[in-house]
């Protein structure tokens, strides 16, 4: 099987200075951030009565907020500055910021003021919101399409292994007696400073816009970018979709030093050691969906990863809610060795797989669907929705306390609240199902080889010929290709139960013979020369019905009439291993579904054939080609 052109394994990227350097400068700030952040809310978890008089759950809820209330600020100006200027001077500029904050929170920690600690906290808030647009828009710019769920994958897993190194870092550090606050000062300034001078190797990006006129009123343009953001509606539906997963995230996260110390009975070792659970599970998930995906952005593994949010979010909940009583704080040790404990640190590095699963293509969606010249403004109005979701989780949370409820009785309730949220994203948004039911296809039914992918043209438009075996013809390549095809399919299989929804979905062209329909078919013609005109993929099943002996019959003349009308490039195509398999029309399929569980199906792609040679017989010749004697 021949590789996809531009695929190779996601690690080579981290040798190549386009996106090394850069990842470099997101790990350590990553890395840093949460080496503070950690220090702060263990500081404030355990010794909260040394700073104020607020209980410690409300504290907890409240720096959080504090931290986030920049992004909902000033995420706006940050996309048009990121818009307008060259990306790595601006990286070197927000890092150079980093390393004042750093300066800032070492004075707090010195001083042990509370006032002073959370206004570095402010500050990191602020410096995060200018790092964040040009961090996710200089991607698309640096990589190309087929690496940006692995440039993600890594940029994503990556932050968590930095956020893991840096909790584990930073908590071990404040627990020293003595020195520990004087090494959280200085290690804070010499990451940041080490930051720095990597940034100076990123390569340039050119400006997106550098014509724009920056709106000085921060308040305008956020409303403006907000607003904004819903000329693409699967963009904007998007950015809620991520915005939910920071909003479950938050309240989960925020939680973790109570949780410890309240409802598990554990040190300041054990926030660690459920923070280092969690980023871990991120971190796998995030690696794994470049593998699932096949290279591309598959939206199919976000219901999946919504499923699993849920699914463990809730037995998280049983498993926290009947946590057996102790006499004494736990280290993490004695910890994992009391029953069920097993059970939480499970579920927390579940949610965290299943959230890489979630996060990860919704991030690259937004990337490859979003206008370049305003993609940091996208990214910018994306962070200040995850603000606002993150600030009405604190908010939630401080509330829901107040009413009585528990740590767990909050982790149900979120659960419960991604189950309903995803019902309804998933209901405006039906790719993302028919993307899950052509992924679960293809993982959980057939193994299905690819090659020659490469001849499907990464932009406009092209007419695809393929033998038609399956009811789920369409569902396999679907599933295997990176762009989007528009079916022409007979209208009787059009309106198959079930498979009807997959078909409207995906926007497929129903067609009749002149003898069933004449109207369908003049509509069908008419609906395939709109499509290829605005530069889509229209694929077509020449034959004009399922194979009843597994071998390809004559092709009609419909593609010959298309390719007049509307002259675009013919790429022919070659399914193999289906004829056999449950939805075929093969009398004897039943009989071997034993032997056949999981059956290999090959989806094979020939080089486009020009307008000028098109005829039904050129092309028959090479799908059969194509097939050859496997059906």
């Amino acid at each position: 099987m021949s590789e996809p052109r531009g695929e190779h394994s996601q690690f080579r990227l981290l040798a190549e200075r386009r996106f090394a350097p850069f990842f470099g400068v997101q790990f350590l700030g990553a890395f840093n951030d949460n080496v503070f952040k950690q220090a702060l809310v263990i500081m404030l978890a355990y010794q909260t009565a040394s700073f104020t008089n607020l209980s410690s759950d409300t504290l907890q809820n409240i720096a959080q907020a504090i931290f986030i209330l920049p992004f909902m600020l000033f995420s706006a100006t940050a996309g048009q500055i990121a818009d307008k200027f060259e990306k790595s001077r601006l990286i070197s500029i927000t890092v150079a910021l980093e390393l004042a904050v750093m300066a800032v929170g070492a004075a707090g920690l010195f001083m042990k003021s509370l006032p002073v600690l959370l206004t570095a906290l402010f500050l990191s808030g602020v410096q995060s919101s200018l790092f964040g647009p040009v961090k996710y828009a200089i991607l698309p710019e640096q990589l190309r399409e087929t690496e940006l769920i692995g440039g993600n994958a890594l940029v994503e897993s990556g932050t968590s292994i930095a956020v893991l190194l840096g909790m584990v870092y930073g908590g071990w550090l404040i627990a020293q007696s003595g020195w520990g606050l004087t090494a959280v000062a200085v290690s804070t300034c010499v990451v940041s400073a080490t930051a720095l001078l990597i940034s100076r190797f990123i390569p340039r990006a050119a400006p997106a816009d550098p014509t724009l006129r920056i709106n000085p009123n921060p308040l305008a343009e956020t409303w403006r970018n907000v607003t904004h953001l819903n000329e693409r509606r699967v963009v904007f539906l998007s950015i809620l979709g991520i915005s939910w997963f920071w909003f479950y995230g938050s309240i989960l996260v925020t939680q973790f030093p109570n949780l410890s110390r309240n409802v598990l009975h554990g040190s300041e070792h054990v926030v660690t050691l459920l923070l280092v659970v969690f980023s871990l599970g991120i971190g796998a998930g995030s690696l794994l969906c470049e593998r699932l995906s096949g290279h591309k952005v598959e939206l199919g593994l976000v219901p999946f990863g919504s499923i699993g949010l849920t699914l463990f979010g809730i037995d998280l909940w049983w498993a926290t809610a009947s946590v057996p009583p102790v006499q004494e704080t736990l280290g993490a040790a004695d910890f994992l060795r009391v029953p069920g404990h097993w059970r939480i640190v499970a579920d927390l590095a579940l949610i965290g797989v299943f959230g890489g699963f979630y996060i990860v293509p919704l991030y690259a969606l937004v990337q490859t669907r979003s206008a370049a010249a305003s993609r940091s403004r996208t990214i910018a109005g994306n962070n200040i929705l995850n603000a606002l979701f993150m600030v009405a989780a604190a908010l939630l949370a401080i509330g829901l306390f107040r009413a009585g409820l528990s740590i767990p009785q909050l982790i149900l309730v979120t659960a419960l609240l991604n189950a309903a949220v995803a019902v309804y994203i998933y209901t405006l948004v039906p790719e993302f199902l028919m993307r899950f039911m052509a992924w679960l296809l293809i993982h959980s039914v057939y193994r299905v080889e690819k090659s020659g992918l490469e001849h499907i043209p990464d932009k406009g438009p092209a007419l695809i010929v393929c033998n038609h075996v399956s009811y789920v013809d369409a569902l396999v390549v679907a599933a295997a290709c990176r762009r989007p095809i528009r079916w022409v399919m007979d209208h009787n299989i059009f309106r198959v139960p079930l498979l009807s929804f997959f078909f409207t979905t995906a926007r497929a062209i129903p067609i009749a013979s002149v003898k069933e329909d004449p109207r369908v078919l003049e509509d069908a013609y008419d609906a395939i020369a709109d499509a290829l005109a605005k530069g889509e993929l229209v694929g077509i099943f020449p034959e004009g019905r399922l194979t009843s002996d597994g071998e390809i019959g004559a092709f009609r003349g419909g593609v010959s009439k298309i390719v007049e009308r509307t002259p675009v490039p013919v790429v022919p195509m070659a399914l193999s291993g289906l004829w056999q398999s449950l939805f075929a029309r093969h009398a004897g399929k039943l009989r071997r579904v034993p032997a056949r569980l999981f059956p290999r199906v090959r989806v094979a792609v020939g080089s486009a054939v020009s307008p000028e040679t098109v005829s039904p017989d050129v092309l028959r010749a090479s799908v059969l080609a194509l097939r050859g004697d496997w059906r």
